[in-house]
C-alpha cells in the first residue's frame, strides 16, 4: 500500500465525521437542537451539586490547550532525552495536539453552531462556535498520542489514567452546559482518526517499535 494511502484514510474518516456531524447538527446552515443534545443537558442538570460544579469545573482545564501542550512538550523532551529518539520522532504527541486544536477551530469557523442555551452555564461562556467541543478533541488528541508514541510502549496504568482523563472532560463539557453533547461526541471520534492518520505518517510510522 502507498506509504500515504493509510494516512489519507484515517484523515478523510477524520474530516467526514466533523462533516456528518457538522451537517447532522446545523442542516444547510440553520442550526437545530438534537433530541439526544436537549436530554443529556438536562440529564446533567438534574445531577448538579455545588462539591459537583467545583470538580467538575476543575476537571475542565484537562483539556486546556494551555495544559496540555506544556504537558505535550514535557512528553516530546522525555522520548527525546530519556528514549533517545529524534527531535522530529518526539515531536508527535505536539504536533497530533497542535493539529487537532487547530482541526477543530476551523471546524468550529465553518458550522458556527451557537452554544446551549437550556440551562445557564456553570463557567464563563466561551466566545467561539460550539460545534465540536475543542476540549475533548485537544484532550482526546493528546491521550491518543501518547498511547501511539512511536518511542514505545504506554504502561497500563497510565493508559488507563489517559483514558479516564478523556472522559473526565468530556462529562465536564457538558455538565457545565457549555457544549451539546454531540459537540463532545464528534469531537472525540474526529480526533481519534486524526491522530491514527498522523501516526502512519513518515517519520512516525517508520520509526514504530
Amino acid at each position: 500500500m502507498n506509504s500515504f494511502a493509510l494516512p489519507f484514510a484515517f484523515a478523510a474518516v477524520a474530516a467526514l465525521v466533523l462533516a456528518g456531524g457538522g451537517y447532522l447538527v446545523c442542516p444547510d446552515g440553520q442550526c437545530r437542537l438534537l433530541v439526544g443534545d436537549a436530554s443529556g443537558l438536562m440529564w446533567f442538570e438534574a445531577w448538579r451539586t455545588p462539591w459537583l460544579d467545583r470538580i467538575f469545573w476543575l476537571l475542565t482545564w484537562g483539556g486546556s490547550i494551555f495544559v496540555l501542550l506544556p504537558v505535550s512538550a514535557l512528553v516530546a523532551w522525555h522520548g527525546y532525552r530519556r528514549e533517545g529518539a529524534s527531535w522530529s520522532v518526539a515531536a508527535f504527541v505536539p504536533a497530533a495536539l497542535t493539529s487537532a486544536a487547530l482541526l477543530a477551530y476551523l471546524t468550529k469557523l465553518v458550522v458556527a453552531r451557537p452554544r446551549p442555551e437550556i440551562f445557564p452555564a456553570l463557567i464563563a461562556m466561551p466566545a467561539d462556535a460550539s460545534f465540536p467541543s475543542a476540549h475533548s478533541m485537544q484532550v482526546t488528541a493528546f491521550a491518543t498520542a501518547c498511547l501511539l508514541r512511536p518511542t514505545g510502549c504506554m504502561r497500563p496504568d497510565i493508559a488507563l489514567s489517559l483514558l479516564t482523563v478523556v472522559a473526565a472532560v468530556a462529562f465536564s463539557r457538558v455538565y457545565l452546559q457549555v457544549h451539546f453533547p454531540s459537540d463532545v461526541v464528534f469531537g472525540v471520534l474526529a480526533a481519534v482518526f486524526w491522530v491514527l492518520a498522523l501516526r502512519h505518517l513518515p517519520p512516525w510510522w517508520e520509526s514504530r517499535r
